[in-house]
């Protein structure tokens, strides 16, 4: 018995420490190299466009960064008015619609699939088509958006406007508002919906006092960077009506009357047609390389928004 004893003891040694010794998994090994060295790819091809962009656009930002913030758009490079600031107006209200109609419409249709749509073919026939028209080229959206607001909702949108604009590209960031939203939803415990329940909770209630918070950093999170999708998109904006020469007024950030202007800019057109403008004026790609570092600012700025809130909703959930 004391044979069997020790005999037994030695196994169960071997077995645990053959159990807790790990292996070498060598394809798990290249698979992380392989993950890592193509992260430093794109970190450093990203590095590198960024400090070429603003070499290129230096020159502008650090000799007149308010002229060229506050200046609109001109024939010749060299004139000192020359700047951005009707484009930044026409992006920060596309910005604005896309905000007010996307965000809202998005995050309560995410809200109906997750919590009260029936599992059936229909529900998941709804979903299985979002997620197709997140995948549609913007250049379609910029098409409806030429065919429904700007030729059959004139008297509505005003035309060729920024009315139109941020219409279009609300209902090109809504697929991904939504899948987003669903996303921070699912990822809800259960057992905080069963908790509200147990306490006689009603539906809305739950969402409202357990859902909505603990999601709120997911969701906003994602439509933040929706947006910033949005606002970089040039192929719908010219279908729309974005103009691609010099505009004869230059209004303020809160003038309610540019959103109905018969023409506007936005911050990718303008980039677009200072780059094509370079081949017969070479001081034109140095304007564009500075549009482009006040673009990557303003985008940079919303995602920080996004981060700070997303921080401040985890911090009060915990």
């Amino acid at each position: 018995m004391a044979v069997g004893r020790v005999v037994g003891k030695r196994t169960r040694n071997h077995m645990v420490a053959a159990m807790e010794r790990r292996a070498f998994d060598v394809k798990g090994r290249v698979f992380q190299v392989s993950l890592f060295v193509t992260l430093l790819v794109s970190m450093f091809i990203l590095g590198v466009l960024v400090v070429d962009v603003v070499t290129d656009g230096w020159g502008i930002l650090t000799g007149r960064p308010g002229g060229f913030l506050g200046g609109t758009m001109r024939s010749l490079s060299d004139d000192p008015k020359l700047g951005v600031h009707q484009a930044l107006v026409g992006t920060f209200w596309i910005a604005v619609f896309v905000a007010v109609l996307a965000f809202p419409v998005g995050i309560g249709a995410a809200i109906w699939l997750e919590e009260y749509a029936p599992r059936n073919w229909f529900t998941r026939f709804i979903d299985l088509n979002i997620r197709n028209l997140a995948g549609v080229p913007s250049v379609v959206y910029g098409l409806l958006g030429l065919f429904l607001f700007v030729n059959h909702l004139e008297g509505v949108t005003g035309g060729k406007s920024i009315a139109s604009a941020g219409i279009t590209l609300a209902i090109l960031v809504l697929p991904i508002v939504i899948i987003t939203a669903q996303e921070a939803i699912r990822a809800v415990p259960q057992g905080l919906k069963e908790g509200a329940y147990g306490v006689g909770a009603t539906k809305w209630t739950m969402i409202r006092s357990q859902v909505l918070p603990y999601a709120a950093p997911g969701i906003l999170t994602g439509t933040l960077l929706s947006m910033s999708r949005g606002i970089g998109e040039a192929a719908p904006l010219l279908l729309v009506g974005a103009v691609s020469g010099r505009l004869g007024t230059n209004s303020g950030f809160f003038d309610l009357s540019a959103i109905n202007a018969e023409h506007f800019m936005a911050m990718p057109v303008i980039i677009v047609e200072w780059v094509q403008n370079s081949g017969r004026d070479a001081g034109f790609a140095e304007a564009a390389a500075a549009a482009i570092v006040v673009l990557l600012v303003f985008v940079i700025l919303m995602n920080a928004t996004a981060i700070l809130m997303r921080n401040y909703f985890e911090k009060k959930r915990g």
